[in-house]
């Protein structure tokens, strides 16, 4: 795993713009990065892919044992949902896909940071982008990249558990340009499964008394949603879920591993697992060297780090939900930037990788996205 400085494309944001992505920069800095790339061997992909089946099958582990226990106020799921969890869990509705993020040098296994399973974004560019980067630039060269194919495949493979009509409504808030960008790349995919995909403003969703219906007053039978379980189940408008008039994408079960209260459960179901940090709901487990994460943080918000006599802290709105703390284990840095690996999981199988890279240890919404291509 080397990161290698490299020449952008000189008509770059025309040919990404053409790909549907429109979000390549925020706020007047790059976030589709091409002045770098990250290049692999074949045997660090096939590191990668193991530990990521491996992951996700132990995750899978921790969230039936939730449900066995009822362990769901550790979780922060308010106690109206636990029934509702449960259920989903018990039908094993079927997932779409999650993002795991790997801290991972290239050398010993890699590390599970959180587990972005409910609504993760980076997908488009993960997916396509720097797919069609490689092809200009590397065309030699392979990619551990087979989202694109695998989305399709798995909405063809969920078709049996959704509306016999193929509707399905696509949500965000159509405010960020990010969520927007994502939904409309997974629209197509559906699309190209063969279902018909309707897009609604997550503000435009209705509901008639006895259903969720979109602004023709039509039902919405089948919802997929780019926006957070935990604050669906705070608002007063997320009560009427619990009539389940409507199959959710992501399923309520995935509620179980969008948090970080997993990471502590995972720890004591699985102590000293090579693929695990050390982490625990008490703030005293670790005196030193440390990762302080709210339990519903996003993009870094609020997360605190303690390693080396140095401190770290992002700011943000989180925290009142309650914290866990996880061993700290570094980010590789070259030139002073810090990337972390997002590992795509479709359905229930690896499906590629995305690299962020961040002047700071604390990955955010503003850390770029950086292409890598591995050589056969």
């Amino acid at each position: 795993m080397q990161r290698e400085a490299r020449v952008p494309r000189i008509d770059w944001p025309a040919k990404v713009e053409a790909l549907g992505f429109g979000f390549h920069t925020f706020d007047g800095a790059t976030y589709w990065d091409e002045a770098a790339a990250y290049r692999f061997t074949a045997e660090e992909v096939d590191t990668l892919e193991a530990a990521t089946v491996e992951i996700h099958a132990r995750c899978l582990d921790a969230a039936r044992h939730v449900v066995e226990r009822g362990d769901y106020e550790r979780l922060r799921i308010p106690p109206a949902f636990h029934g509702y969890v449960e259920q989903s869990w018990r039908e094993q509705e079927p997932s779409l896909y999650g993002r795991m993020d790997l801290a991972w040098d290239g050398t010993g296994e890699p590390k599970l940071l959180e587990y972005n399973a409910d609504t993760p974004t980076a997908l488009l560019e993960a997916s396509v982008v720097q797919w069609y980067w490689m092809q200009d630039c590397e065309p030699g060269a392979d990619q551990f990249n087979s989202i694109h194919e695998k989305l399709i495949a798995r909405w063809e493979a969920m078709r049996a558990s959704l509306p016999a009509d193929g509707r399905v409504h696509f949500t965000a808030d159509s405010a960020s340009a990010e969520d927007l960008g994502t939904v409309d790349y997974l629209r197509d995919t559906a699309l190209q499964a063969g279902l018909t995909p309707l897009a609604i403003d997550i503000a435009d969703i209705g509901w008639d008394g006895a259903r969720f219906v979109d602004l023709d007053d039509a039902p919405m039978s089948a919802l997929f949603k780019l926006y957070p379980w935990e604050w669906m189940v705070r608002e007063a408008f997320g009560a009427n879920l619990l009539a389940r008039t409507a199959r959710l994408i992501e399923p309520p079960w995935k509620m179980l591993l969008s948090n970080k209260a997993i990471l502590p459960v995972l720890w004591e179901l699985f102590p000293g697992h090579p693929n695990l940090l050390a982490a625990s709901f008490e703030p005293g487990r670790f005196a030193t060297d440390y990762v302080k994460k709210p339990i519903y943080s996003r993009e870094g918000a609020n997360v605190s780090i303690r390693a080396s006599g140095a401190a770290v802290d992002a700011g943000g709105e989180y925290g009142e939900e309650g914290f866990v703390w996880q061993a700290y284990h570094a980010l590789p840095v070259s030139g002073g930037n810090h990337a972390v690996i997002g590992s795509w999981v479709v359905g229930d199988t690896p499906a590629g990788i995305g690299l962020r890279e961040d002047d700071s240890a604390i990955t955010r919404d503003s850390s770029r996205f950086v292409p890598h291509y591995f050589v056969p």
